[in-house]
């Protein structure tokens, strides 16, 4: 296997590299300005620790793989195009009210509960570009008004006027009937060929989501459409970079949905989060070879700290509507919680509670943390650690950013230690413990809104400052085990490189499995079976289309169930991808009802109320070789105390009020099985253990760890 993944972050440009049996990491910078040199750079760091050159690499590799923060940047920036949007006429307004709630939508806690300041995203489509065609579909998919071809011209034409760049075309009920949206983009393309409009995208909302939800599929659209340009040029550049390097294979793309595509299977709105979603996806392959049970994953960069759940058994977690930047949206995603706390997180100091506040603005990777000596005069959370003596500056990513410990005291003793009446160490170690806390409520409120506890999962701490903190999360959780993953500070790149290559087609359905009136079973098998049929048909060809051989498609049926009206809803992997049996409809039941039961509670199954369907998804996937991430932690046979460090030094903690002499421990003079005991620090090339007092760290293979609490 060979084999070259990234994961482009928000302050640092991820790349894991796989060459016949050896694994290689490195990191970079990453250069926002042109994501290709700082991909570059982390690319030419993994080679050079093989001896390898560029030309050999791109010439004999098997594939490269992206997760980028594109998208995300470009929402960020309001950077995009000007869209258009035709709708259903009388639907003009849907978009500009968004929902009563959407003033708050994608802010954080203090600023949407505060009703006197709201204020609603500015749009994305101006009302002036939002135009209502004559036409009307039911619910069922019956056409209620045919649409005029004509009053679609005349709108199509009103948008150009007005300089439209993208159009969307979102029409009610047009997941149950497309035709009128595939009419209007015959339609635009017939008016304004691309000879004399150029390439304007024409995005239409039932291609980008299958599910019934008239706002979230437009928004979706609308975001697709907005990003459209942003990704189409970076990606390209990406992998024109690649072409220019002798790289002549198709660039894979990773998608949020937990598989990836070639670039041209991939939708821009697909690309958001996909980093993170690669992380949740390594995790879940670490948790089969491993046999760990429940692990809830925990992914701490240096802008945010992100949370996603691995349950054992099969259940698959999304998010049906989430919401990304300030906008509600129905496309199938991976089930991620994002806090704004990362290395680079800025401390302030909060006026009114007068207490210490951590992110969710981020210094980022330009200028970085006061550490950095690049401009940066806003105390971090990376300031906080290094002043508490667990950064070695001139050790720090390896040598490549040296820190400034001056910069970093003068600037916490500035901002936060002159309002709190506190000196340096004391202001830092209030940084710590509030983004400490911050992140285990983060993890304890999303495992028990889903009826779990934290007590049953085991935690996987990894990106670069994952292990670093580690301990002080599991201190505040209760959890005595805290496990680091094999190549923990690029994890999610690792990620990347163990997925297939993957498409997901759903959609909105409303089956009773059991109906609690009748008290009788589904029985039209043909029906469902028919939806699931045209979805893997979609699937299959989507994959046909990118070169992956027929015999090397699967597919997977996946169910959202709920009891009656409850919202309660969870994604159910069915064992068999048809249904043609009472015996198979009582299997299906079952596994619903015992996942339920494992959530909330041996007997809180509500069948009386009726077993519900709400949507039909298929992912058709080819499935790819992945790294071998078997027995990578020392079992007790293997256990030896680990040798002598070579550093000792003074370090501040949480909870204790003098400093304590720390032992310092190179990770490449630690043998497999070697056990590590507080306090000390494991110093690697891309990442910093932590083992606070109270714990030891057991020593496994490629990086890996296991925290474990002994008093």
């Amino acid at each position: 296997m060979r084999r070259v993944s990234v994961d482009i972050g928000g302050t640092f440009t991820d790349c894991s590299l796989v060459w016949d049996g050896n694994y290689v990491e490195a990191k970079a910078l990453t250069t926002h300005q042109n994501l290709a040199l700082g991909f570059n750079s982390s690319l030419k760091l993994a080679y050079e620790q093989l001896g390898l050159n560029l030309a050999e690499v791109m010439r004999e590799v098997d594939s490269v793989r992206y997760a980028t923060t594109l998208g995300t940047n470009a929402l960020i920036e309001r950077r995009g195009p000007r869209v258009g949007l035709i709708t259903t006429a009388g639907f003009e307004a849907m978009v500009p009210l968004s929902r009563g709630r959407g003033y708050g939508e994608g802010l954080p806690d203090r600023l949407r509960r505060d009703l006197p300041m709201a204020e609603r995203p500015e749009p994305l489509v101006p009302i002036q570009m939002i135009v209502g065609v004559r036409e009307r579909v039911a619910e069922t998919g019956d056409v209620l008004m045919a649409i005029d071809p004509e009053d679609v011209r005349a709108q199509v034409r009103e948008l150009v006027d007005n300089g439209v760049q993208a159009f969307v075309v979102s029409l009610v009920n047009a997941v149950v009937h497309p035709d009128h949206e595939l009419l209007v983009e015959e339609l635009i393309r017939e008016e304004f060929p691309e000879h004399l409009l150029g390439s304007a995208p024409i995005i239409l909302s039932h291609l980008v989501g299958g599910r019934k939800g008239e706002y979230a599929r437009t928004s979706s659209a609308i975001l697709d459409a907005f990003l459209h340009n942003a990704m189409y040029h970076g990606l390209s550049t990406l992998e024109l970079n690649l072409r220019d390097n002798g790289y002549q294979k198709p660039m894979l793309v990773i998608h949020n949905s937990g598989g990836m595509a070639q670039l041209n299977s991939t939708d821009a709105l697909q690309t958001i989060h996909s980093g993170p979603v690669a992380g949740i996806h390594a995790s879940e392959h670490l948790a089969t070879e491993s046999d760990l049970g429940n692990i809830v994953c925990t992914d701490m960069g240096g802008t945010s700290f992100d949370i996603g759940l691995v349950v054992k058994g099969g259940v698959k977690f999304y998010d049906f509507n989430p919401v990304i930047d300030r906008w509600l949206v129905n496309i199938p995603m991976v089930h991620l919680v994002t806090l704004g706390a990362g290395g680079g997180s800025i401390a302030r100091y909060d006026r009114l509670r007068r207490a210490v506040a951590v992110g969710p603005e981020s210094a980022g990777s330009d200028p970085g943390p006061a550490c950095y000596n690049r401009g940066g005069r806003e105390p971090t959370v990376t300031d906080a650690d290094l002043v508490l003596g667990y950064l070695l500056p001139e050790r720090y990513a390896n040598g490549a950013i040296p820190l400034n410990t001056r910069r970093a005291e003068r600037t916490i003793d500035k901002e936060l230690g002159e309002h709190l009446g506190v000196d340096t160490v004391a202001a830092a170690k209030l940084v710590r413990q509030k983004v400490d806390n911050d992140m285990s409520n983060g993890i304890a409120q999303e495992l028990r809104v889903r009826g779990y506890e934290p007590r049953h999962f085991t935690i996987l701490a990894y990106g670069g400052n994952g292990p670093l903190h580690a301990c002080g999360i599991a201190n505040v959780l209760g959890v005595t085990r805290v496990m680091v993953p094999p190549f923990c500070s690029i994890f999610s790149a690792i990620g990347a490189g163990n997925m297939d290559q993957m498409h997901i087609h759903e959609r909105s359905v409303y089956l009773s499995l059991y109906d609690s009136n009748t008290r009788s079973l589904f029985a039209d098998f043909d029906h469902f079976n028919g939806i699931v049929e045209e979805l893997e048909e979609a699937g299959r060809n989507d994959l046909l289309r990118q070169g992956v051989s027929p015999e090397k498609i699967s597919h997977r049926l996946e169910l959202d169930m709920r009891y009656g009206n409850q919202l309660a809803q969870t994604a159910v992997i069915s064992a068999t991808n048809r249904i043609s049996s009472s015996d198979d409809m009582m299997g299906l039941i079952e596994t619903f009802s015992k996942d339920y039961g494992r959530r909330y509670g041996e007997g809180s199954q509500a069948p009386e109320a009726g077993i519900r369907i709400n949507t039909i998804r298929v992912a058709t996937f080819s499935s790819m070789s992945s790294l071998d991430l078997k027995n990578v932690l020392p079992k007790d046979a293997d256990l030896k105390p680990a040798g002598e460090a070579k550093l000792k030094r003074e370090c501040h903690y949480v909870g204790h009020d003098k400093p304590i002499e720390t032992a310092f421990h190179e990770l490449e003079d630690l043998a497999f099985g070697s056990v590590v005991t507080a306090p000390a620090v494991v110093i690697s090339p891309s990442t910093t253990y932590l083992v606070e007092p109270g714990w030891r760290l057991r020593i496994g293979r490629y990086g890996s760890g296991l925290f474990e609490k002994i008093a």
